[in-house]
């Protein structure tokens, strides 16, 4: 039970780095420049883990981590840029909160993990705490964040449960920098041709993309794919509907929002899903033997 506990704690040191990203991004980052964006996330990330795991890919590793470097990273961290450039945080993190079913489904098909009812009652449960908490129906949402949100939910879900479905063995730290590597490294020449000139960076835009980089990038995705490693995927699915309960609470924090009656009830449906669908710890034989003297 306490490694499991642990496990948890760890994992969600990813979705409360992530909850603060897109406001870092909407707020600090140059818009226009996705493909750039993505690339200076993942490449100074990927090489930091390197230089801490000192270990190169090898075998199906290399084409494992191309492919991985697409979903999870590169392709992923475009189109998320482009949804924080487009849609307000709210409507982002509303369509993302889907994904614990999508990887649930996929967890099902790739790794044999079928979902049980308590996960698929929580994630329910945290994707309407989530629709409570964000959707206003203030604003009309641009189309093309919509899609660029569905596909990266899409894609990072595939990314993962491949990740979980490849990663046994292998030291985590060095298979997520095999992957920030490769996704950096695709997105750079793409940058190049579609972008032009890499944008220019004032003092506050250094500052975020260090955050982007370091927290929300390296240290989260060592923590998730870890999580990956030991829990369910349902159960790290459902810890990532942390990342709007952390939005709705920065902004609550930092830039003055306000906290009412229907926030609240949406954040405690989303701690509720969370807790329903934890992974069931079922005690061994000789633990209950020890645990009731009558069975002995």
């Amino acid at each position: 039970m306490e490694a499991t506990l642990r496990w948890v704690l760890i994992t969600a040191i990813a979705p409360v780095a992530w909850g603060a990203n897109y406001y870092v991004t909407h707020a600090y980052l140059p818009a226009g420049t996705p493909l750039y964006g993505a690339a200076i996330r993942a490449l100074p990330a990927g090489l930091l883990l390197l230089a801490v795991a000192r270990r190169r890919p090898h075998g199906s590793w290399w084409w494992k981590a191309a492919v991985l470097g697409v979903l999870n990273m590169g392709g992923f961290f475009a189109l998320v840029y482009v949804a924080a450039q487009l849609l307000p945080t709210s409507t982002a993190s509303t369509i993302m909160a889907a994904s614990p079913v999508a990887m649930m489904l996929i967890a099902w098909a790739l790794v044999a993990e079928r979902p049980g009812l308590l996960p698929l009652a929580g994630a329910a449960a945290g994707i309407g705490g989530v629709c409570l908490m964000l959707l206003t129906g203030s604003a009309p949402a641009d189309i093309r964040g919509v899609l660029a949100s569905v596909a990266a939910l899409l894609m990072s879900s595939l990314g993962y449960i491949l990740t979980k479905r490849w990663g046994a063995g292998t030291d985590i730290l060095a298979s997520t920098s095999w992957q920030l590597i490769a996704g950096g490294l695709l997105l750079l020449p793409l940058a190049a041709v579609v972008e032009g000139a890499p944008p220019a960076l004032d003092g506050p835009a250094v500052l975020a993309f260090g955050y982007v980089t370091v927290v929300a990038t390296a240290l989260a995705f060592a923590a998730w794919f870890a999580g990956l490693r030991h829990l369910p995927a349902a159960t790290v699915g459902l810890i990532g509907l942390l990342n709007p309960v952390t939005g709705v609470l920065l902004g609550t924090v930092v830039a003055g929002e306000s906290l009412g009656p229907r926030q609240i009830c949406g954040l405690v449906l989303v701690l509720g899903g969370i807790v329903l669908g934890r992974p069931v710890v079922r005690k061994r034989p000789a633990e209950v033997r020890r645990a009731d003297p009558k069975a002995a």
